[in-house]
């Protein structure tokens, strides 16, 4: 196993876990808990900046429009995918974040038709479809929309559409989309305690350290991802993907004790079954393609 495998595997396997972490603060209300989170993220990547002391970037970013809007877009969207997250592990439903990173390859495809024009090989038209069902039996027989799987992963998607179209770094980025909803968090934060309204009025020290800390725990997986992003094919990556949404689900059903009924395994089956269409096509796809043209 390279380097580069093990950056990604780990990283994944960090995201994989995080609901325990998340579920040691379950008593803190998630925006909370989210406002917490973007601070303390802010800190920490602005640390890690100034370790590299490398801030000749970060002028000419602020006086890009382009680079602002599409930063403020996606702190939007971070914001929003980690609110539902933590909100979702607080209410029992780790299982269904679970469904909302195992569709996430197939809401990649969608928005990149929809946004990029790209054409999906039928194959891929075909595992779309058959997570469309999956969705679409689990609302029947859920009698509600799974929207915490679909706000996941589609404000997630959109996230990292949004990435694609720039050139600034993973750490860089981070720091930009945490600094533009600092002060507004901030604000919230302080408010809340000026008001004896915060969670954290009368929380005790261990309380406290797992909030700071909410920061290093973010940007770790970020920058393993990353680094791992850059040393092993895009195929690789792919497969790599699926260690996190597969240790939550077996963390929400094995340990938290979720329900799992055959309701559930039957709208999930469909969901398997379409990313295993999707990821034999992808492999078969690549070993088609000349090496030189192979993603890397």
């Amino acid at each position: 196993m390279n380097r580069g495998t093990i950056y990604g595997f780990t990283a994944y396997f960090i995201w994989g876990v995080l609901p325990i972490y998340w579920k040691a603060l379950a008593d803190i209300p998630a925006l909370q808990t989210t406002a917490h989170r973007v601070i303390w993220s802010a800190i920490f990547v602005a640390l890690l900046l100034g370790l590299r002391g490398n801030w000749a970037w970060l002028w000419p970013a602020l006086r890009s429009p382009r680079i602002l809007l599409t930063f403020g877009a996606t702190a939007a969207l971070i914001l929003v995918n980690w609110l539902v997250y933590i909100y979702a592990i607080n209410a029992g439903q780790i299982v269904e974040t679970s469904l909302g990173y195992f569709i996430l390859p197939l809401v990649n495809v969608l928005l990149a038709v929809l946004f990029l024009h790209e054409r999906p090989r039928p194959w891929q038209w075909l595992a779309i479809g058959i997570a469309a069902l999956g969705v679409a039996y689990l609302t029947l027989t859920y009698g509600r929309l799974p929207w915490i799987a679909l706000g996941l992963a589609f404000s997630f998607g959109f996230y990292g559409l949004l990435k694609k179209k720039t050139t600034v770094g993973a750490l860089e980025g981070q720091f930009l989309e945490t600094g533009i909803l600092f002060v507004p968090m901030l604000i919230f934060l302080g408010i809340l305690q000026s008001n004896r309204a915060s969670a954290l009025h009368h929380a005790d020290w261990s309380t406290w350290a797992l909030i700071a800390l909410s920061g290093v725990v973010t940007a770790t997986p970020l920058i393993l991802f990353s680094a791992g992003a850059q040393r092993i094919p895009l195929t690789l990556l792919g497969l790599l993907q699926y260690i996190a949404p597969t240790i939550s689900f077996f963390l929400g059903v094995l340990l938290y004790h979720e329900p799992f009924n055959q309701t559930m395994f039957t709208g999930f089956l469909f969901i398997w079954v379409a990313l295993a269409i999707f990821t034999v096509e992808s492999l078969l796809e690549r070993r088609r393609l000349p090496f030189a043209l192979r993603p890397r």
